[in-house]
This record gives C-alpha cells, sequence and structure tokens, in this order.
C-alpha cells in the first residue's frame, strides 16, 4: 500500500492540513532527512567534493577493510570477491567477457557493477561493516581508487575525485552491460509506481504466517541490541515474550531497538556502542567466535585478561581461523580490560 510522502520543509500551516491516519508513520524531522539524503545518482548527481590518493586507499583498506575482503579484494572468505575476473580488454569493450565464460570459477563485484556511483555510494553508506557511515568523502574516494588500481583500471599513483570521477566511469569493464528496459526506471522522468494511498475498506484482522518458535527466540541474542547504527529495520526485542497479538496504537510508543538500549549499560553498553555485535554473537559463530567460545577457550588461563585486551588493540589472526580481526586503537585500555572481563566472566 502507497502512502503519501511529505516534505520536512512545508511550512507549518501546510503540515497541519495534511492527511492523519492515527497509528501510521510521522512526518520525518530536517535532520532525519539529511541524514537519508547522501544518495549518488549514476550522472554523479549528490556526489560532494573531495579526493583521495591510491596510496592513501591502500592504508585505510589495510586497517578497516582487508579483514573481510583480502588484501587484494580477492578475499572469498567472508563476502564474494570485489576484484578479478576482468581484464584489459574489458576496459576498452566496456563489456566483461568472462561473464559468459562458464570457466570463471565466481562473479566478481567489479565483473558486474556497471557505474562507480554505485560503488562511492554503497561503501560511503555502508562500509566499513562494523562502523558504517564513519568514512568521510575523502577516504570513500581513496577507498574507491585503491580498488580500481587493483583491477587495472587506473594506474598506482591515481588520485580519484570528484572532478575526474566521470572520465574514470567511462573505463569501467562492464559499463556497457547495463539496460534500462526494465519497470523500475523510466528515462523521461515518470514514475514507475502509479499508486494513490487507500485507507478504505482495510482488512481488519491480519493473519501472520510465520513465527519465530519459543526455542529460538532468544538463541542468539536479543535482536534489538544486534544493529547497526544505521538503517530503516531494528530488530524485535526478543528477551521479551512475544506479542499475544498486534498493537493497535502505535504512535509515539518507542521501538524496542530504543527499549532494550535504554535497558543496558556497563559492558553490554560497550559492546554494542563498539560494534562488536556485528561479529561476535553470544553463543554462534558469526564473523568472529562467539563470545561462549571464547570464555571456554581461555577459562583458567593465568594472564588471559591482559593477553586479549592486547590482542584486540592490535588486532590478530590465526587463532580462530584465517580470518583476522582488525585492531581497534581507538577503544581506550580501560574500556577494553572492561569488555574482555565481561567477555570472559559474563560479569
Amino acid at each position: 500500500m502507497a502512502l503519501p510522502s511529505f516534505a520536512q520543509n512545508a511550512p507549518a500551516s501546510a503540515a497541519s492540513s495534511l492527511p492523519h491516519y492515527q497509528g501510521i508513520g510521522r512526518i520525518a524531522t530536517a535532520a532525519e532527512v539529511n541524514a537519508w539524503d547522501i544518495d549518488v545518482r549514476p550522472d554523479f548527481a549528490g556526489l560532494p567534493k573531495g579526493s583521495g590518493s591510491v596510496a592513501q586507499g591502500q592504508a585505510l583498506w589495510d586497517g578497516k577493510c582487508a579483514s573481510c575482503h583480502g588484501t587484494f579484494g580477492e578475499s572469498n572468505e567472508i563476502f564474494t570477491p570485489i576484484v578479478g575476473g576482468t581484464t584489459q580488454d574489458d576496459v576498452k569493450s566496456g563489456r566483461v567477457a568472462s561473464l559468459n565464460d562458464n570457466k570463471q570459477p565466481q562473479r566478481t563485484t567489479l565483473m558486474k557493477v556497471a557505474t562507480l556511483s554505485s560503488l562511492w555510494d554503497y561503501i560511503y553508506r555502508a562500509m566499513p561493516w562494523n562502523a558504517p557511515r564513519s568514512l568521510s568523502s575523502d577516504d570513500t574516494f581513496a577507498l574507491l581508487a585503491y580498488i580500481l588500481s587493483l583491477a587495472e583500471i587506473v594506474p598506482d599513483n591515481f588520485v580519484l575525485n570528484n572532478l575526474n570521477i566521470a572520465d574514470v566511469q567511462k573505463k569501467m569493464p562492464n559499463r556497457n552491460g547495463m539496460t534500462l528496459k526494465h519497470g523500475l526506471w523510466d528515462v523521461g522522468g515518470k514514475p514507475d509506481v502509479q499508486a494513490k494511498a487507500c485507507m478504505n475498506n482495510c482488512v481488519a484482522f491480519v493473519q501472520i504466517g510465520s513465527s519465530l518458535p519459543d526455542h529460538a527466540r532468544n538463541a542468539h541474542g536479543n535482536l534489538a541490541e544486534q544493529n547497526r547504527e544505521y538503517g530503516p529495520y531494528r530488530g524485535v526485542n526478543t528477551s521479551q515474550p512475544p506479542l499475544a497479538q498486534l498493537p493497535l496504537q502505535i504512535v509515539a510508543a518507542p521501538s524496542t531497538a530504543q527499549v532494550a538500549t535504554a535497558k543496558m549499560s556497563g559492558p553490554k553498553l560497550l559492546f554494542k556502542d563498539n560494534n562488536c555485535s556485528a561479529c561476535h554473537a553470544d553463543h554462534s559463530k558469526l564473523v568472529g567466535p562467539s563470545i561462549s567460545d571464547v570464555a571456554t577457550k581461555y577459562r583458567g588461563q593465568s594472564g588471559a585478561e591482559a593477553k586479549l585486551v592486547a590482542k584486540v588493540k592490535q588486532g590478530g589472526s590465526g587463532v580462530w581461523g584465517p580470518i583476522p580481526m582488525p585492531p581497534h586503537p581507538d577503544i581506550s585500555s580501560k574500556d577494553l580490560q572492561v569488555l574482555v572481563h565481561w567477555m570472559l566472566t559474563g560479569e
């Protein structure tokens, strides 16, 4: 069901005259609109000013990206490889030949993506995984320059910026591999959705077709505490029993994430605020080992806390598999001691 969109900067008199649907949404604040209005389009509309060199990108990559994507963007441990499968002939033609080759083991990001704006937008919006939106515009230009250099699209002394990015777009290996002949794009500016808001004859009862089994409800910790800072969806508070029925009134009701965050304090809050839950769950392996596995491995070992504090600070690999843990120099030693002590003892 499509709902009308209301501009935040409309005058108060206009806002007061807007139709009001009880229990459904509210007008976005100016800060909320600005926080989300960061998209970069294929013609680079919306791209902020900035620049970054390949060398700067390599330093950022080694510290923030290599743990998931590999030193050269080739890792397949966590995500699909970013680099590989493209050639200089592809750069000339704009079509990646290996997309039609059954011998190509895997389709990488640079084999598929047609527009540099997509890469810039995604890196800036969602990376790194454990700290999204922490990269500046210059950081994003530098990281993208490094990725492009790995694929030999730009030289290793290249500086990418908002002025030359359109020229680099002309070298994307699969730039001619995108089609506009589908229902979600109209070059004439006509929207692809023609629906109008309908608030008549609404269904009185909605049958929920699936639910989380009670035995699995909190198996991986409270979902409401496991959200990254940016994103439209929040997990349900699984530390509480399921709702007997859907609430009829939701206006001004706090989200489950807000309720859960309000209850958190001490080590749990540190764990969330430092995005540790992006890689570590209570009792199951994610990118890294679970908290319970760490506690079991080091239980009773002399000097384990000091050893782990240093390891988290400096980063490392090999103990839990080939995937390295990035260093965390920005977390104070005091907070690290609190976090490690809590992971090992639960206190």
